[in-house]
């Protein structure tokens, strides 16, 4: 029997009731007291005074693309010293299971590798639960969970052609939502600006988020446009949930783009209005004003209709280049969201490489990599991409604060990271949950204390359906963090990203530190967690 107590402790329990002080003792895994007395005497293998800083339940982070990653470096140090204990794969569409298409794992790989990047590890898994075994031999230090990725299941039965299931195939893409729901999957992810889930109708969609009903498990969106079109993306959005009856959950709240910035309070009614419906609407979002993707993201939508291969093909051949540059100038796509001309070349920014040979242009943005390359911004485009063989990913800035401000004051938004690693990354990656703690708690005071750690920890948990997560409270898992609320802070930046915060002291995941003192111990006990009904 493992014990630990932690005394001394402000007590803030994810609930968003004021805080007290008090002790809390874990046992295998598990919260087993909570006691208002700080220096309460109870038996304990380990006792640690926390010098009265605030213990809260571990963060979740709802939205996390360390899918690969965990086998690379099972620690996930930039995670869990921001406090992450628990976090949600498979997002924006791209689950790293189910995989039953033959050569599909290295294809899937090369199309997704400035998201996920490629790591070293025998994928020798076929459906999400396999995928969720191979994890626990591993060995994780956070808790993980998954989504099944629309794109995923699209790519299993159709690869990435741009076209519509016939009724066969779609019953088989319903199949595979199914079993993957059926092998612990926490819902369906899309993201519906990127290939091949923008190829999909919104009937295709409604029928794939039906197969969550029985569950009740959410549907999770990068919507179809979050600039332009932002309105009819989030209808369309609303009615899939109302219609399949299903909860709903938005990935990275934002408006894109000047002529959205400023209009958070009309996005946020729209929120509200889908609660009046009947819609379970919730949502997440990271504390930043710039966005971290694919660079190949930029590439219209038939660039990528013939799988990765095709792709790097046609961005080394003159033709296929010049329509390139010409959809994209000319914005001549009907309902694409074309996010290069949109934001302005200058605005996005090289984040990470594949390759040793172009590590230079990390921290560069196209314009200026285009002007020392002597070409035009889209052809700089093309020629990294091919030299990459895809494997890119940028840093977009595009994003209004007071925007984000209004959003994260939202109580049915939680915080996310969605960072990417490798490179020149994210600082989210390194900082966003320490951020908000700092910047909009304790400096600007948009949110109290414990409303902050409810956007953490209770409100993701009842998002997922975590029943065992986010409160401290005997009985719920004993996945903790103790940090200082008069110093915690993040001092990542988009120069100097790769920085831990300051003031997180401890992390405990089931019971045991991955963090202590302000240093990982290289512990993994995080468990690969299934969905139950």
């Amino acid at each position: 029997m493992s014990t630990t107590l932690l005394q001394n402790a402000r007590i803030v329990d994810g609930t968003g009731a004021p805080w007290f002080r008090g002790t809390v003792r874990l046992e295998d895994g598990e919260i087993s007291d909570v006691s208002r007395v700080p220096e309460q005497s109870m038996d304990a293998e380990t006792v640690v005074d926390v010098g009265g800083n605030v213990v809260s339940p571990g963060f979740i982070d709802t939205h996390s693309h360390s899918d690969l990653q965990l086998f690379a470096d099972p620690t996930l140090a930039p995670k869990i010293r921001q406090g992450i204990t628990t976090e949600i794969l498979g997002q924006d569409g791209f689950s790293m299971a189910p995989m039953y298409r033959e050569g599909g794992a290295e294809e899937w790989q090369d199309q997704l590798a400035g998201l996920a990047g490629r790591v070293d590890h025998e994928w020798s898994w076929g459906g999400v639960g396999a995928y969720l075994d191979a994890v626990e031999e591993s060995g994780v230090a956070p808790n993980v969970g998954t989504l099944v990725g629309h794109g995923t299941v699209r790519f299993n039965v159709l690869g990435m052609e741009d076209t519509e299931p016939t009724d066969e195939q779609l019953s088989e893409m319903r199949d595979l939502v199914a079993e993957a729901m059926d092998e612990g999957a926490f819902g369906l992810s899309t993201a519906l600006v990127i290939t091949p889930c923008s190829y999909a109708t919104t009937e295709e969609l409604t029928a794939l988020a039906g197969e969550l009903s029985p569950y009740g498990r959410p549907f999770v969106a990068h919507i179809r446009s979050e600039r332009g079109d932002i309105w009819n993306a989030l209808d369309e959005f609303v009615n899939i949930g109302a219609a399949a009856g299903v909860p709903v959950h938005l990935s990275h709240f934002k408006l894109g783009g000047p002529l959205q910035h400023g209009k958070s309070d009309r996005a946020l009614a729209l929120v509200e209005t889908a609660r009046e419906r009947g819609v379970d609407f919730s949502a997440d979002q990271y504390p930043y004003t710039a966005s971290n993707t694919l660079l190949s993201y930029v590439l219209p939508p038939w660039v990528h209709a013939e799988g990765p291969e095709k792709t790097v093909e046609y961005l080394r051949d003159e033709q296929a280049r010049e329509r390139i540059r010409a959809d994209i100038e000319q914005d001549r796509i009907e309902g694409w969201d074309n996010p290069g001309a949109y934001s302005g070349w200058e605005n996005v920014v090289i984040a990470s490489v594949e390759s040793d040979a172009n590590s230079d242009v990390e921290g560069e943005s196209v314009a200026a990599l285009a002007h020392r390359w002597d070409t035009e911004p889209v052809y700089a485009v093309c020629d990294l991409l091919a030299e990459e063989e895809l494997g890119v990913s940028v840093i977009n800035h595009f994003i209004d604060e007071d925007d984000v401000r209004d959003i994260l004051s939202s109580e049915r938004v939680n915080v996310i990271t969605d960072g990417l690693f490798g490179g020149n990354p994210h600082p989210r990656v390194y900082g966003a949950f320490p951020r908000v703690l700092g910047k909009y708690v304790r400096e600007a005071d948009l949110l109290s204390l414990e409303e902050a750690v409810r956007k953490m920890t209770s409100l993701p948990a009842r998002s997922m359906g975590l029943d065992t997560k986010g409160i401290v409270r005997p009985g719920m898992d004993a996945d903790l963090v103790v940090f200082d609320p008069d110093i915690v802070s993040s001092p990542a930046t988009y120069d100097n990203p790769r920085q831990h915060p300051k003031g997180i002291y401890h992390v405990l995941v089931d019971g045991e530190f991955v963090v202590r003192d302000g240093e990982t111990t290289g512990a993994t006990p995080g468990r690969a967690l299934r969905a139950s009904r």
